[in-house]
């Protein structure tokens, strides 16, 4: 959505500023018309240089300059984090950009724990477990190596515990997705215990949905979904809905505003946060009955730790603290992070990098 916005702004400053494509590739000294093209259609990932050198250009201001600098370098955290697990799926890829840069994030989980909340064992299994479905030879969708694909699921989870721009995360998620039909006891026990630890981070709310809740009017909500919203108020929100055969991303306001209403009426409908904990560690309970092992080599709980709002209420079951994968961007710098904006390398003033590769991105059918 992002790149699409880039591209708008980048094509409106090059008609403003009374250039063809071919003067520009000219004057930049690019290889290829086509890349012009592509920046300003949104289909490719902007480098930092290539922006600047098409700013200096252009002729823009200070402040046009910063905002949509800060665009382009939020696009090459993502694909340097694509670079360090290339072989995800179109899948993984679609929703990693999504999340980038996301100031709220809400998803609805009816049977599967969303991605951002799964344990290795857990997305392990659901990836093994769908594989049989399609062909590998044709859909892009399945893993070249599942175990790199479940690397890359994880480090998706650094960016709800990174230092800065953390985005206001909330899950409601049906028990249906968290019973045993999901994956073995001991996989579930783990599973709900990591949902435990998230559930107190500042930033992170779960709710868990009773099979008995009403929603609304008797309403049933038809398949899971996620929200994405931006700090800029000229980003487009978007709605993502994850399917068997396909996937969606919209950005349509009518069709947003149906999806925040639906989400809206299931927060009423399920426990709210100190109640779900709760049920998170009965749930934990019962799944050890069921057959799971000590889980003795787990974690010690992190007591030291400055707990999130139910710190003091949580039920006394050994817990397992969330660990902070790979993160997904650099280091925090002085170079232009803030609110729902990865930090990124410091930009360089002056000759501009026009070596930088880039891949072309890849989307769900």
């Amino acid at each position: 959505m992002r790149r699409r916005r880039l591209g708008s702004e980048l094509r409106r400053l090059r008609e403003n500023a009374g250039l063809t494509g071919e003067q520009v590739i000219e004057r930049v000294n690019w290889a290829s018309a086509s890349k012009l093209s592509r920046l300003e259609n949104g289909r490719s990932r902007p480098g930092v240089g290539d922006v600047m050198d098409l700013l200096d250009l252009y002729g823009v201001s200070d402040e046009v300059r910063d905002e949509l600098v800060g665009i382009a370098r939020d696009a090459g955290n993502t694909r340097a984090f694509l670079r360090s697990y290339a072989v995800m799926t179109s899948r993984q890829r679609a929703y990693a950009e999504l999340e980038a840069g996301a100031t709220e994030i809400h998803e609805y989980g009816s049977v599967i724990i969303p991605g951002l909340l799964q344990t290795p064992d857990y997305a392990k299994i659901r990836i093994l477990s769908a594989l049989p479905l399609f062909d590998p030879t044709n859909d892009k969708r399945v893993p070249d190596d599942p175990d790199t694909e479940v690397a890359a699921r994880t480090s998706r989870q650094s960016m709800l515990m990174r230092s800065n721009g953390v985005p206001r995360y909330t899950a409601v998620l049906e028990e249906t997705a968290l019973g045993l039909r999901c994956g073995p006891p001991d996989v579930m026990v783990a599973q709900l215990m990591h949902l435990r630890s998230m559930a107190q981070l500042p930033n992170v709310t779960l709710r868990v949905l009773p099979q008995t809740a009403t929603i609304a009017s008797w309403y049933l909500p038809e398949t899971a979904f996620s929200i994405y919203s931006f700090a800029d108020p000229e980003d487009p929100s978007a709605v993502a809905v994850e399917t068997l055969a396909a996937d969606m991303t919209v950005n349509e306001g009518p069709v947003l505003d149906r999806y925040r209403q639906v989400f809206d009426w299931m927060c009423q409908a399920a426990r709210d946060p100190e109640e779900s904990i709760e049920w998170l560690t009965e749930a934990i309970t019962r799944h050890q009955a069921a057959g799971a092992t000590e889980l003795s080599t787990l974690p010690a709980p992190d007591t030291a730790s400055p707990g999130g709002p139910h710190a003091d209420t949580t039920p006394a079951v050994a817990t397992t603290p969330p660990t902070t994968p790979a993160p997904l961007s650099p280091p925090a710098t002085a170079s232009g992070a803030g609110p729902g904006r990865p930090a990124g390398p410091p930009i360089q003033r002056g000759p501009h990098d026009a070596t930088t590769q880039r891949a072309e991105q890849v989307t769900p059918d």
